[in-house]
């Protein structure tokens, strides 16, 4: 008697887990990244929580599937690493946005932004089909957090030849 209590009951108990697992699945819409070299940082803990809900007035907050990242949009228009490495030196153009520096690399469709003068360093891929440099506004709050480093853009002007 209790084996034809167990087979219904065992049948329902799997079908419960089955039905979680599936509905788990289906709403887990993480986009799928890979935290930077020195994501751990605190300092990037720090910025991580000041992070916007939305970006370009736009593009919602999703959720990532590694430490010290965010993207904003479906698909991502906006793509956050912070702990990427810190650059000393570039050729790159870099200006100033806030009290925020930043490189800019043009590849294609998308723009890459790293910190210039942060340790340690964020970059922002940006896909300008979707969005621009809107986006460092928006997150110019969380970034600016980040430690300092002494580097800083130089002006033309400033650079001896």
């Amino acid at each position: 008697m209790d084996t034809a209590r167990r087979t219904p009951r065992t049948l329902a108990i799997a079908g419960v887990v089955i039905a979680l697992a599936a509905g788990l699945t289906g709403c887990t819409n993480a986009v799928g990244m890979s935290a930077a070299p020195s994501a751990n940082a605190a300092a990037c803990a720090a910025a991580q929580v000041r992070l916007p809900a939305t970006v370009d007035s736009t593009y919602d907050l999703r959720n990532t599937n590694a430490q010290s990242t965010a993207a904003w949009g479906d698909p991502e228009a906006a793509l956050y690493h912070c702990g990427v490495a810190v650059p000393t030196v570039s050729d790159l153009p870099c200006f100033s946005l806030g009290s925020v520096d930043w490189i800019r690399d043009d590849r294609g469709k998308q723009i890459v932004y790293t910190t210039f003068g942060r340790s340690p360093a964020v970059q922002v891929v940006v896909d300008t089909s979707k969005t621009g440099s809107a986006v460092l506004q928006d997150i110019a709050t969380a970034v600016s957090t980040l430690p300092k480093d002494g580097h800083k853009c130089l002006d033309p002007s400033d650079v001896q030849g």
